[in-house]
This record gives C-alpha cells, structure tokens and sequence, in this order.
C-alpha cells in the first residue's frame, strides 16, 4: 500500500507527483530543489547556497515521513555543472552522517526553474 507524504517544510510539486511515497517501510522522495517553500522562490546563487537550501528541503521532507536523515539509503543528485561537485559535497557531508548513503552524481544540461541542483532519496523508516 501506498502512503503519501506531505509536508509544508519542502517545495509543494509543480506537476502531478507526490513529495514523496512510503512503500513497505522505505520513503521514496521526488526531487527536491532549491525553493523556499514559505515564498515558492529560488534560494542562492551558488552551487553551495543552492545545495544547502535543496537539501535541507529533502530532510525536512524525509523528516515529515517519520524517517531521518541517518535512515537515508540511497540519494541521486542532479547537478548542471560538475565543476560545482566539491561545493555541492562540502553541503552534502553536513547533513548526511556516516556510514553515508550510496550515491549517484549526474550532471545535467537543464532542471526545472534553472536550479543548479535537485536532490532525491530513497529511506528506511
């Protein structure tokens, strides 16, 4: 059975999807972007401003799903420019605790609202 998670912490979905869906105990997130989910406005100018408003979203949201950012198994993170990576990972290392969750980098040509990077994870609760 399907459980949709929701939360006013993490960006509303600007399309027919779900924050994220728990399925037999995981939490799957969509991607998550840089927006201030209190204005719908984009947040930072850099990769790091960027990445630290994306994925605090993303904690927020895994947080809402009764699930935390130590639980998380498995993230993807979408980035425009791979030059950005080391900035991108400084951000990353804050809020994820080791053992770290597996992880897949892709650099893309564009994401939605010409953000810099969009994040996604896969949870256990």
């Amino acid at each position: 059975m399907k459980n949709v998670i929701s939360t006013d912490k993490a960006p509303a979905a600007i399309g027919p999807y779900s924050q994220a869906i728990e399925v037999n105990g995981l939490v799957y997130t969509s991607g998550v972007i840089p927006v201030n989910p209190a204005t719908g406005e984009i947040v930072g100018s850099t990769a790091a401003e960027q990445a630290e408003q994306a994925i605090g979203n993303l904690k927020n949201l895994v947080e809402a799903s009764g699930s935390s950012m130590d639980k998380v198994i498995k993230t993807v993170v979408f980035i425009k420019n791979m030059d950005d990576f080391g900035k991108i990972n400084e951000v990353y290392g804050k809020y994820f605790p080791e053992p770290y969750p597996a992880r897949s980098c892709v650099e893309v040509a564009r994401l939605p609202k010409d953000v810099l990077i969009e994040i996604e994870a896969i949870a256990a609760k």
